[in-house]
């Protein structure tokens, strides 16, 4: 099993290096792949420090399209999605999130916070299924590929949708002291709250969309 990485980034040069760290630690994937997608910062300058496999996209497209770029230059049969803002990643976690899905009894594995902080533990366990951070296969995506321009923020539902449709099974895992940072940190309170309305209108379109 060949497991590749895919980081879709976007502004994120403070906090990435904290993910792609602990993956390098951990040594369970074959590559890291992360896809800047049009950040006006040094996100990609910083990956490009790990020696990573770097992907950068002209402009914003969002994250399922970021996503779709990260795929096709991943080299991996197993995907590993991971966000780019997240805080208290260890390696262990990587492992969990992998040993979980070679047991081979689901297609898709959904890691989710606990004990991490406050807000982002409550919206895992209000909404789990809108966790970007996934284990699987290169065939689950390429099911979703025809949607990847409609997608954007909206891609975990639409993963969740589509297992469901076909019937693959999913399972979650716990990823004890993980969280993120919220986007009304990142771009004040204003900006931020937009941009998560944004986000929710559009994981909303996603799910009441026929795939």
């Amino acid at each position: 099993m060949k497991v590749s990485a895919v980081i879709p980034a976007y502004n994120e040069a403070e906090r990435i290096g904290a993910v792609i760290a602990p993956l390098l630690q951990s040594g369970a994937v074959h590559e890291i792949v992360v896809v800047d997608d049009g950040s006006t910062d040094s996100t990609a300058e910083v990956a490009a420090r790990y020696g990573v496999k770097l992907v950068r996209l002209p402009e914003n497209r969002g994250k399922a399209a970021a996503l779709d770029a990260g795929v096709k230059a991943a080299e991996g049969d197993v995907l590993l999605f991971l966000d780019a803002d997240l805080v208290g990643l260890r390696p262990e976690h990587v492992h969990k999130l992998l040993a979980a899905y070679k047991q081979g009894d689901a297609e898709i594995v959904i890691g989710v916070f606990k004990e991490g902080r406050a807000g982002t533990d409550l919206s895992m366990k209000i909404v789990p299924f809108l966790s970007g951070q996934r284990v699987l296969s290169r065939r689950v995506w390429e099911r979703l590929r025809h949607a990847v321009d409609e997608m954007e923020f909206g891609v975990e539902a639409a993963l969740t949708k589509v297992a469901f449709k076909e019937g693959w099974k999913h399972k979650k895992v716990v990823l004890e002291g993980v969280s993120h940072v919220r986007k009304e940190e990142k771009r004040g309170f204003t900006s931020g709250l937009w941009d998560r309305m944004a986000m929710y209108w559009d994981i909303l379109r996603s799910l009441l969309k026929k795939l």
